[in-house]
C-alpha cells in the first residue's frame, strides 16, 4: 500500500484503474466486450464508459498483458515525476492530466478517421502508453535507456520498440498511433511556440484549480482539536478540517532535464527501472 500511495497521483489512478479493469474482465466480473470502444453503442445505448475503458483494459491474462501493465506504470511514472511539458501549470500534475486528455481525444478521432484503412483495435491502452513514452523521449532525448540490454538514447526509444515489434511480427499500429499523437502534441507545445511564437495548447483552468501549479500534494487528513475532542452544539464532536491541498513550486521550464539512466524492462522485454 505504501508503494502504491508513493506513485504520482495521475500514474497511481491510471495504473490502479487498469489493474482493476483488466482483472475484473479476466475473472468474468465484466465482459471484455463491454469495455471496448464503440461509438454506435455510446450513441444508441448511452454507454459512455466506453470513452474511458478502452484506455484501461489491457487484455486477457498473458505475458504481453503483464508487460503492458508494467510499461504503463514505468513510462507514466517516469514522465510525471520527471516534469511534464509546461502548458500552463508549471510543468506539473495538471499539465500531465491535460496531455492525457489531449491524447484520448485525438486517439478516438484518429480511430474514426483511419479505422477503415488500418487494422486498429478498439482498445487504446498501448496507444496512450506510447504517447507518453514519445513525449518523455522528447523531454529526455539524451537519457540512457536500453531494450533487451541494447543501449539506446531516449530520443530513439519509441522507434526501437516500434522496430522490435515489426521484426517480431507483433501488432504495431497502436504503437505507431501513439507515436504520431505524441508528435502532434510535441509539435504544438514545443515547436510552434519556438518557431511561430504562438501558444496554442493551454491546460484548462478547471484542471489547474483541481491540481494546482506544479506537483499535486493531496490534502492533509483532518486533525482533532487541541485536547483531543470538543463538543459542539447538540453534543457533536467538533474536528478541525484538514489542511487544503498543497502544490510544489513550479518547475523551471528552462532548467535542464536530469540525466538518468533507465533500464526499460526485464525478462523478454526490458521495459524499465530507475
Amino acid at each position: 500500500e505504501a508503494w502504491f500511495r508513493s506513485l504520482p497521483v495521475i500514474t497511481r489512478y491510471w495504473f490502479g484503474s487498469a489493474v482493476v479493469t483488466t482483472v475484473g474482465a479476466n475473472f468474468g466480473i465484466v465482459g471484455p466486450r463491454k469495455l471496448i470502444y464503440s461509438f454506435d453503442l455510446i450513441k444508441s445505448n448511452f454507454e459512455i464508459w466506453r470513452l474511458v475503458t478502452p484506455f484501461m483494459y489491457v487484455g486477457k491474462f498473458e505475458l504481453n498483458t503483464l508487460i503492458g501493465l508494467f510499461m504503463l506504470y514505468q513510462f507514466s511514472k517516469q514522465y510525471e515525476a520527471g516534469g511534464p511539458y509546461n502548458t500552463g501549470a508549471g510543468g506539473g500534475t495538471a499539465d500531465y492530466a491535460f496531455a492525457l486528455l489531449f491524447a484520448i481525444v485525438v486517439t478516438i478521432a484518429s480511430y474514426h478517421l483511419l479505422g477503415s484503412f488500418l487494422p486498429l483495435a478498439p482498445l487504446f491502452v498501448r496507444n496512450l502508453v506510447f504517447f507518453v513514452l514519445y513525449i518523455w523521449s522528447k523531454r529526455n532525448p539524451n537519457s540512457n535507456a536500453n531494450i533487451w540490454g541494447v543501449p539506446i538514447k531516449g530520443m530513439y526509444l519509441p522507434f526501437g520498440y516500434l522496430a522490435l515489434n515489426v521484426l517480431l511480427g507483433n501488432p504495431y499500429f497502436d504503437i505507431l498511433s501513439g507515436i504520431l499523437v505524441g508528435h502532434l502534441y510535441y509539435f504544438l507545445v514545443d515547436v510552434v511556440p519556438l518557431v511561430y511564437g504562438k501558444d496554442l495548447i493551454h491546460t484548462p483552468q478547471f484542471m489547474i484549480d483541481t491540481f494546482g501549479i506544479g506537483e499535486y500534494v493531496p490534502p492533509a487528513p483532518a486533525a482533532p482539536v487541541a485536547g483531543g475532542r470538543a463538543m459542539g452544539a447538540g453534543g457533536n464532536n467538533v474536528r478541525r478540517l484538514g489542511e487544503p491541498g498543497r502544490v510544489g513550486a513550479p518547475r523551471d521550464p528552462a532548467a535542464a532535464a536530469p540525466r538518468r539512466g533507465h533500464d526499460w524492462g526485464s525478462g523478454g522485454q526490458r521495459l524499465g527501472s530507475e
